[in-house]
C-alpha cells in the first residue's frame, strides 16, 4: 500500500495512490510505503529517484547500518515500534529515508517511511495532524513528531501494565491464593513482564534515533528542543520500567511464596498424620511378635478388641493435641 501525506492549511492529509501518474498531482512530505509491492516500489525509484534498500526492514541489520547518512545527504533510520497487542504484542521494524535535497520534493523535503504491517503510532500522528494545524511543518517534523508519538504510545501501555499488575497485587495480597490462583498469576505477571521489556527496549530504539537526529545537526532550534524534550520523556519511562520490573519481580516472589506455602502445608498435615500413626503402630508391633512368653493377653478373651481400641486412642489422642496446637490448620 502506498499512501502519500501533504500540508494543506496546516494540517496533513491523506492520499491512497494506485497508479505511477497519480504521483505527480501532489507534492508530499511523507511518502508511506506498508508492505510496498514492487511496483509500488519502482513508481517510488522512478519518480523520485529513490531506491529503496533490500535489507530495509531486515531485523538482523548490522548496528552500525540502522542510523547513517548517504553522500547525496539523504539520511537512514532504522527504527523499531511498538505493537501493543493483547494476544501478541510486539515490534514491527520501519525503515525510514528523509531526503532533503531533491529537487523533485522541493524546499520542505519528503520522509518515506517502510514497513509490512500498520503501526499504531502512524494513525495516532495522522489523526492528531488532521485535528490540529500547525503541528507538522516539513519532513523534518513528521519524523520528530512519530518519535514523539511511540514515546507517548509506550507510556500508555506502561500505565495499562500498571493497572493489570493492580488487579494481581490484590489476587495476591489477599492471602487466599489457591494453587490454580496461582498459575493463572504467574501467567499475567510473566505477559505484563514481556511487555514491559519490549516497552524498554522500544524507548531504547527511540532515544537512539532522535539522538541521531540531534547529531545530524539538520534540525532547527525548534525542532532540537523538541528532540531534547523526547529525550527527556524516555528517560522517565526508563525509570518507570524500572520501577515495574521491580513490582513484578516482588508479586512474582509473593506468589511462589504462597506455593510454598500451599505445599508446605500438605507435608505437614503427612507429617503429621506419620506422627499420630507411630504409636498404634508400636501397639501393633508388640503384639505382633512371636515370642514365647508372659503374654496374658494372648489368653484373654478380650484382647483384640482391647488392642484395636488401644491403638485407636494411640492415634486420636495425638491427633486431638495436634489440632488444639493448630498444627493441622
Amino acid at each position: 500500500m502506498l499512501n502519500i501525506f501533504t500540508l494543506a492549511n496546516g494540517r496533513l492529509f491523506q492520499e491512497e495512490i494506485e497508479s505511477l501518474e497519480e504521483l505527480s498531482n501532489f507534492q508530499p512530505i511523507w511518502v508511506d510505503l506498508e508492505s510496498p509491492t514492487p511496483e509500488e516500489k519502482r513508481w517510488v525509484k522512478q519518480y523520485y529517484g529513490l531506491s529503496i534498500p533490500e535489507d530495509a526492514m531486515d531485523e538482523d541489520i548490522e548496528e552500525s547500518a540502522r542510523f547513517y547518512e548517504e553522500d547525496n545527504g539523504e539520511l537512514h533510520i532504522r527504527s523499531d515500534f511498538l505493537i501493543a497487542d493483547d494476544e501478541e504484542p510486539r515490534t514491527v521494524r520501519v525503515a525510514f529515508i528523509l531526503n532533503l535535497v531533491n529537487d523533485t520534493l522541493k524546499s520542505k523535503g519528503v520522509l518515506f517511511s517502510i514497513h509490512d504491517e500498520d503501526v499504531p503510532v502512524f494513525r495516532l500522528l495522522r489523526l492528531r495532524a488532521r485535528r490540529a494545524p500547525g503541528l507538522i511543518e516539513d519532513a523534518k517534523e513528521v519524523l520528530l513528531k512519530l518519535f514523539d508519538a511511540d514515546a507517548e504510545y509506550s507510556a500508555d501501555t506502561l500505565e495499562g501494565i500498571y493497572d493489570e499488575l493492580e488487579k494481581v497485587s490484590r489476587q495476591v495480597l489477599s492471602g487466599d491464593v489457591t494453587d490454580a490462583l496461582a498459575g493463572e498469576v504467574l501467567g499475567a505477571i510473566a505477559r505484563q513482564e514481556d511487555l514491559n521489556g519490549r516497552i524498554r527496549r522500544n524507548v531504547m530504539d527511540t532515544r537512539r534515533a532522535v539522538s541521531f537526529m540531534m547529531r545530524s545537526r539538520m534540525l532547527n532550534a525548534g525542532q532540537f528542543e523538541e528532540a531534547r524534550q523526547i529525550l527527556r520523556d524516555i528517560e522517565s519511562l526508563d525509570n518507570h520500567t524500572a520501577f515495574l520490573f521491580d513490582k513484578i519481580n516482588f508479586l512474582m516472589a509473593a506468589t511462589v511464596g504462597f506455593i510454598n506455602i500451599n505445599q508446605n502445608k500438605i507435608i505437614k498435615i503427612f507429617s503429621v498424620a506419620s506422627v499420630a500413626l507411630l504409636p498404634p503402630t508400636l501397639i501393633a508391633s508388640i503384639y505382633g511378635m512371636n515370642f514365647k512368653g508372659w503374654f496374658p493377653e494372648l489368653e484373654w478373651a478380650y484382647g483384640y478388641p482391647y488392642a484395636i481400641l488401644l491403638m485407636v486412642a494411640s492415634a486420636v489422642v495425638p491427633m486431638w493435641y495436634f489440632r488444639k496446637r493448630g498444627w493441622l490448620k
